[in-house]
């Protein structure tokens, strides 16, 4: 659906977005990640043809950016700050919206009180915007990037400046719109990306560090396997068996507890290696009890410091 290839502006000779290149398939929601500065903005506005590439070029469903006339029928955009005219109540504003979309006056109305539904803006349609909470304003911008019903929502932080409750409201109704429409969401609260997005991308002073979902990103900063385990018996004879039985594998930490068993975690630089198997198959050959076990990953926080530079 969005199709990006070698994307580049400049700002005099200053690159915000560098050689960018990703794909965000029909129907998905993929999350855009980076620190302040790192082009988020930027590229969502190449994308929604509010600026032209210094280079490259993208695609949205099969349409270049150069037909920005077409790649605006098919986008609904999203701002940090959703732009609106205060003075005017919610219902009028969107006329004035369906309007400028082109949507004929005698399918608007319908088409309002749809958006209306969808958003929870059923209670707020008659009220000045200027009236409205952080949260229901910024209802009243995703119901406008909505209401020519497009096939990619391109939002860019739609919860800044939104309480815990209103937060959660917005993601649910991002992961439901994520049901019928190609979503781009940028946002730097990374549980907010985590909870809604299938995939998710991060880039760093406008070039691409990485892309998957969020268990290819642990593995691609863990660069292996991580096993940590609490051992009821001789440890040793059960890291001595498994290290015959799988080479490369790295005792991180071996620690007694104060109830005299011992915890340890151990890694291998194979992600796939299946380390939390061997490493039961070895207490059962050994006769030694795994009280616990499980997988470490890093969590998305860890992976985003990694690549973005602010591992200390």
């Amino acid at each position: 659906m969005i199709k990006a290839e070698h994307l580049t502006r400049m700002y005099g000779n200053r690159f915000a977005v560098n050689d960018l290149s990703f794909e965000v398939k029909r129907g998905e929601v993929m999350g855009l990640l980076g620190p302040n500065g790192a082009g988020k903005s930027t590229t969502m506005k190449m994308l929604t043809c509010f600026l032209p590439p210094s280079s490259g070029d993208a695609s949205i469903d099969g349409l270049s950016l150069a037909e920005s006339i077409k790649v605006r029928r098919l986008v609904g955009y999203l701002p940090e700050h959703a732009p609106s005219y205060h003075d005017l109540d919610v219902e009028a504003y969107l006329q004035f919206t369906g309007k400028m979309h082109g949507i004929p006056s005698a399918t608007r109305k319908d088409k309002i009180g749809e958006m209306a539904r969808a958003c929870g803006l059923e209670q707020v349609l008659y009220r000045r915007i200027e009236e409205l909470s952080k949260g229901y304003r910024q209802r009243v911008g995703l119901a406008a990037s909505m209401l020519h019903d497009p096939q990619c929502l391109i939002l860019d932080e739609p919860t800044t400046g939104l309480d815990p409750n209103q937060i959660i409201e917005i993601r649910h109704l991002i992961r439901r719109l994520g049901e019928q429409k190609t979503v781009l969401l940028s946002s730097h609260i990374l549980p907010e990306v985590e909870a809604v997005c299938d995939r998710m991308m991060i880039i760093d002073k406008g070039e691409l560090q990485a892309l998957g979902t969020s268990d290819e990103l642990s593995k691609q900063a863990q660069g292996g396997a991580f096993v940590l385990a609490t051992v009821k018996g001789d440890a040793n004879v059960l890291l001595t068996h498994l290290q015959t039985t799988l080479s490369d594998i790295t005792i991180v930490n071996q620690e007694t507890l104060p109830d005299g068993h011992t915890q340890i975690e151990i890694s291998h630089p194979e992600p796939d290696c299946n380390l939390a198997e061997q490493l039961f198959l070895a207490a059962v050959a050994k006769d030694v009890v795994l009280l616990e076990i499980r997988n470490a990953q890093a969590s998305l926080e860890d992976v985003f410091r990694e690549l973005t530079g602010g591992k200390t």
